[in-house]
């Protein structure tokens, strides 16, 4: 399992090799890691590459931010986007499986996806937007 330490470290190696503009690989950073917090798993670099074609970001960056998505860090962001979301459209607690597997969860229908994207929009904002300006101060620098 790799550390936290690592990752970062890893992260920022990938992200000096970059070349681009600062706006360019901070809206890069800051698409990957909105979409890296969504419940997207199976899709998410798809989904981060196209939206920073989308938006004029670095693809090669929204890749690198979509790290923020990890086996840590997923438990996590799909609980919270569960709970904020079915919150937030006034759902009732549905009642989880004692064994989960994908299946269990896919019989719970689409109550858990619709509260899970929601919550992941909802959940994804704050720290893209974060992302977006530590990047841009990061890269703008004069020691990067």
């Amino acid at each position: 399992m790799l550390s936290p330490l690592y990752w970062w470290r890893e992260f920022v190696r990938q992200l000096q090799e970059l070349r681009g503009r600062p706006r360019e690989l901070s809206l890069g950073v800051a698409i990957g890691v909105f979409v890296g917090i969504t419940p997207t798993i199976p899709l998410h670099t798809v989904l981060a590459i196209a939206l920073a074609m989308a938006l004029r970001g670095s693809k090669l960056a929204a890749a690198l931010g979509v790290w923020v998505a990890n086996p840590l860090t997923i438990p996590i962001f799909y609980y919270g986007s569960y709970r904020l979301g079915s919150f937030v459209l006034g759902m009732s607690e549905l009642t989880l499986p004692t064994k989960y597997s994908v299946f269990s969860l896919m019989k719970l229908g689409g109550h858990l996806t619709v509260a899970m994207l929601h919550g992941g929009v909802l959940l994804g904002i704050l720290p893209a937007v974060l992302a977006y300006f530590l990047t841009y101060r990061f890269i703008s620098s004069p020691r990067f």
